[in-house]
């Protein structure tokens, strides 16, 4: 095994603390091998202090930042080395041949999770000790009665079990009521959003931790409904939106967006085929959409729940946490792993369905998640069952909007109804059920509007 080539600037203050040095190096050097390991680890740990060792804690914050900095991050021993120096903080983990030691070192690549289990738990060994000294201090200075002492330290060790601190946190109905009275007299939720329809705001909010599943067949409409809603939260709202796209690539979003922000139909922007009144109307919403720093459409290939957290990561770091998430669409979503031998692809399905309700608990947004029918619903008003692949994204919504297109019988856009959607409010837990909403579908110009609009 290579030796360093000098030795770390930093060093734990007390090694009799449990830790487990081997564990931390393999979760390490698991990362620095095969970078698509961190995403099962982000899953375990709770962050760089979870690392006994400070140079281990470097190490893998600089990793954390180089993997959200980048859409297509390249992390092994040398690029990390790179960044190290960059910082000055190369000497303090003990140069790049402690690195490459690292990643030479790992009994097996693939178990990078279990090992990050290993570093987990022994975080919280160390903080159930830190707890418990902190108590023993406080018996000593007798400042505090025993059930005062016996309270706080009992709060100490449940924090530690979790893996929360206990600072700033209000949890209690005392320390939550004068902000609800606030809410109350200001006449809504300051967190919630709204949407560009006022006819479904009537009926929908979109609320924190919420997870908005929106269903349709192929060509209904959910892309539209997805990106229309994002659009209105980041170009209206002036809100960070970040749309995660299986379905399209990032020149198809960008037609897709000019066409409904400028009002050009969408072919003329996908074929690159403008008149001079199109280049008009690019022009006007120019101004608009250049500054649309806060809009951000994720096309990365294969993308799995671990990739849109990390994206999701990059936006916090980068000063601009997302308001709203949405997944286009929940199918095409890859999962993690292959699994086990009862893997199927209903169960691939009610994983990825309640990773991102998961997503938004965690970030505390709503996630909008469009999904796809199953064959069987062409043709006739949906149903919440229609979903494809999977029931588990029923249960997992908080709410649940299928469109619906009222097509003539031979599936041709004519008829009394004809340019018309309808938005079929069929599960939601903060209001009423059952709801239709129609909308213009402007195809076209790829966009749903209000019909008084």
């Amino acid at each position: 095994m290579t030796e360093p080539l000098w030795e770390p600037d930093v060093a734990p203050a007390d090694q009799s603390a449990p830790h487990n040095p081997e564990a931390e190096k393999a979760t390490l050097g698991s990362i620095l091998f095969d970078l698509r390991q961190i995403d099962a680890v982000d899953r375990v740990l709770t962050g760089p202090t979870d690392f006994y060792e400070p140079r281990h804690q470097i190490i893998y914050r600089t990793i954390t930042d180089l993997y959200c900095r980048d859409r297509k991050p390249k992390i092994d021993p040398i690029t990390v080395a790179a960044e190290l120096l960059s910082t000055g903080e190369l000497a303090k983990v003990g140069g790049s041949s402690y690195l490459h030691e690292l990643a030479q070192s790992v009994p097996i690549v693939g178990n990078a999770d279990g090992y990050a289990e290993i570093v987990r738990e022994h975080a919280q060994l160390r903080a159930v000790l830190t707890a418990t000294r902190k108590a023993s201090q406080r018996v000593l200075i007798a400042a505090h009665t025993a059930a005062e002492i016996l309270e706080a330290a009992m709060a100490d060790l449940q924090a530690a079990a979790k893996g929360v601190t206990t600072t700033d946190e209000k949890l209690s109905v005392a320390d939550r009521w004068m902000g609800f009275i606030d809410e109350l007299e200001a006449g809504h939720d300051p967190r919630a959003l709204d949407t560009p329809w006022p006819d479904l705001n009537d009926v929908v909010e979109l609320k924190p931790g919420q997870l908005i599943t929106v269903g349709a067949g192929t060509g209904g409409g959910k892309s539209l409904f997805g990106m229309n809603l994002a659009a209105h939260v980041a170009l209206t709202r002036a809100r960070p939106a970040l749309v995660a796209s299986m379905e399209m690539g990032g020149s198809e979003l960008m037609a897709r967006l000019t066409a409904a922000e400028a009002g050009v139909d969408v072919d003329h922007l996908i074929r690159r085929n403008l008149a001079p009144n199109d280049w008009e109307k690019v022009f006007r919403a120019a101004p608009r959409l250049q500054n649309a720093a806060n809009f951000i459409l994720d096309d990365s290939p294969n993308l799995t729940l671990g990739k849109i957290r990390a994206r999701m990561r990059w936006m916090v770091a980068s000063g601009r946490p997302p308001a709203i998430v949405v997944a286009d669409y929940l199918q095409l979503l890859t999962p993690e792993s292959n699994g086990g031998k009862d893997r199927n692809r209903a169960n691939e399905v009610a994983e990825l369905s309640r990773g991102l309700k998961l997503l938004a608990m965690e970030f505390e947004i709503p996630v909008v998640a469009l999904a796809q029918f199953n064959r069987g619903a062409v043709g006739r008003q949906p149903l919440m069952s229609d979903f494809k692949d999977s029931s588990a994204i029923e249960q997992d919504s908080n709410v649940i909007i299928l469109l619906h297109r009222p097509l003539a019988e031979d599936g041709s856009d004519t008829g009394k109804r004809a340019g018309e959607v309808d938005l079929i409010v069929a599960k939601n837990r903060n209001g009423p059920n059952n709801r239709i909403i129609p909308l213009a579908f402007q195809g076209r110009y790829a966009r749903l509007r209000s019909m008084g609009a």
